[in-house]
């Protein structure tokens, strides 16, 4: 089950989005005070936090700015304040979304959905990111162990990229030659891709002469494994 924390003093709209969630199995906790629902955030783990920004006591944005500093969890703002202001200023503090009031609560369910998505996502992407040794930045064209740059060749660059992206698999000496625009069968015949890949386990491996992550499998090809 979802479960979401909600700071919003109007007690009727709290109950109606509460009852609302519940068939959709959200559950939603509301606070009508800010400073209740920052007490809990210390102590309870809510997915999501739905935020109304004019409250007793503490401004909504101040809240959203307190929230994003101490707490990773994504923040959907549900206000009437018009002003687009706000709007900008909450999104720039942090918050994921702006809901103006009034709206129909089956667009919010379908906002709450979309964000932990996306949220839940990224955060599954980052824990894969941590726990591999090796990673592959496309943009840049950097390929890191344990976080340290790799030098390489561009060439070198080429083949341990494509063996990245296949880890796993095995990745015949065909493909790889299909699959680089820097090499083509004249390295395959001279046997330059077999010089290729000994430079490239010298910088990635520990012992080059028994690699661990740059494997040959005879007769058919490499396969890249971490």
């Amino acid at each position: 089950m979802i479960k979401i924390a909600m700071v919003e003093d109007d007690i009727q709209l709290a109950e109606l989005l509460i009852q609302y969630l519940k068939k959709f199995n959200i559950e939603v906790v509301n606070f009508e005070e800010p400073f209740l629902a920052l007490s809990s955030l210390r102590i309870h783990k809510f997915d999501l936090l739905i935020l109304d920004l004019t409250l007793p006591g503490m401004d909504g944005l101040d809240v959203c700015k307190e929230v994003v500093e101490k707490y990773n969890i994504p923040i959907i703002i549900s206000s009437a304040r018009s002003d687009i202001t706000d709007k900008v200023t909450a999104l720039q503090i942090g918050a994921d979304d702006y809901l103006p009031k009034p709206y129909d609560p089956r667009e919010l369910e379908v906002r709450i959905k979309t964000i932990l998505r996306r949220y839940n996502k990224n955060t599954e992407d980052t824990e894969d990111t941590k726990k591999k040794i090796f990673n592959l930045d496309k943009e840049k064209r950097e390929i890191t162990k344990k976080g340290q740059y790799i030098k390489l060749t561009a060439a070198e660059y080429e083949v341990l990229s494509l063996l990245i992206k296949r880890e796993g698999f095995i990745v015949t000496r065909e493909e790889i030659f299909d699959n680089s625009d820097l090499l083509n069968h004249d390295y395959e015949n001279s046997g330059s891709l077999a010089v290729i890949i000994n430079r490239i386990r010298q910088k990635i491996e520990d012992n080059s002469k028994d690699p661990k992550y740059l494997q040959t499998i005879r007769g058919m090809g490499y396969k890249f494994i971490q």
